[in-house]
């Protein structure tokens, strides 16, 4: 087996609506995922065990997880049903942890990719969508990393029109982990509407992320990064799943990149990452 890679594209709620809380303490919601071009890099190649090298700005924050726990190796032994393969995994970790951005569901998600695409009975897209489920409510997303509308706990797709594709996005995040189960434990219970119907745009625009007031009060800098990117004007600000990151989209590449060189110049300790949405 020759060595393969794959993206784990950054993934964006354009629109996240909260509409009740569950017996079982999760949440009811709608959103629509989307995806920029750029995120965590991974590869693969055959080996006589099972490995897991972490690199890249963020490696050294999963350093101490507990290896058994990490979303790939949990991919990996669901793949292979229960048995875990013998290959050698590097992830490039260039996405902030917990950021909303839903970076450990890409790995997860690029992951099966790689092994399906090298397995000699692949699994169909059913099969692999039942893996994702048990990984995590955004792991069924990032398998195609295209736009896509989600209920439920986030793993019951329903396809959208794309047309966002090819709009300029960029990524802020201060920094700052925000955990995800503070910020759904902090929502007040009001369901504050459906989420609107129509194309991926339609979404955005009409939208909002229900998330957002209670991320807000766990971690403030996210109401100055939402500030600095409306002072952008972007055709659109909002903050993405539970925190911290935001993102503002932009019809224009270069206004983008001016929007990127001074929140740098100003926020140095910021993160950012600019591209375009798949």
């Amino acid at each position: 087996m020759a060595t393969s890679h794959a993206t784990a594209y950054a993934k964006i709620n354009l629109a996240l609506h909260v509409r009740s809380r569950r017996a079982d303490g999760y949440h009811e919601l709608e959103t629509v995922f989307a995806f920029l071009d750029k995120g965590d890099s991974l590869s693969m190649e055959k080996a006589e065990r099972f490995s897991l090298d972490l690199e890249g700005p963020f490696g050294r924050n999963l350093a101490d997880e507990d290896y058994e726990t990490n979303l790939i190796y949990r991919a990996a032994k669901l793949h292979g049903d229960g048995v875990v393969p013998p290959v050698a995994f590097r992830l490039n970790k260039k996405l902030p942890i917990a950021a909303g951005l839903g970076g450990g569901s890409a790995d997860a998600a690029a992951a099966l990719r790689l092994l399906n695409d090298a397995s000699d009975a692949p699994l169909g897209a059913e099969e692999l969508h039942v893996i994702a489920a048990q990984l995590g409510a955004d792991v069924p997303a990032c398998i195609n990393s295209l736009p896509v509308v989600g209920r439920g706990t986030g793993t019951i797709l329903e396809p959208v029109e794309n047309d966002v594709s090819g709009m300029n996005c960029l990524l802020v995040n201060p920094n700052i982990a925000v955990a995800t189960g503070p910020v759904f434990k902090a929502w007040d219970g009001v369901d504050r509407g459906p989420m609107p119907e129509g194309s991926a745009r339609c979404i955005l625009q009409d939208g909002r992320n229900d998330l957002e007031p209670m991320a807000l009060k766990i971690c403030p800098e996210i109401g100055n990064i939402l500030q600095e990117l409306r002072k952008a004007d972007p055709l659109v600000a909002r903050m993405s799943g539970s925190g911290a990151t935001c993102f503002a989209l932009f019809h224009d590449a270069d206004a983008l990149q001016h929007a990127a060189s001074e929140i740098s110049k100003k926020n140095p300790e910021w993160w950012t990452m600019a591209g375009r949405l798949r």
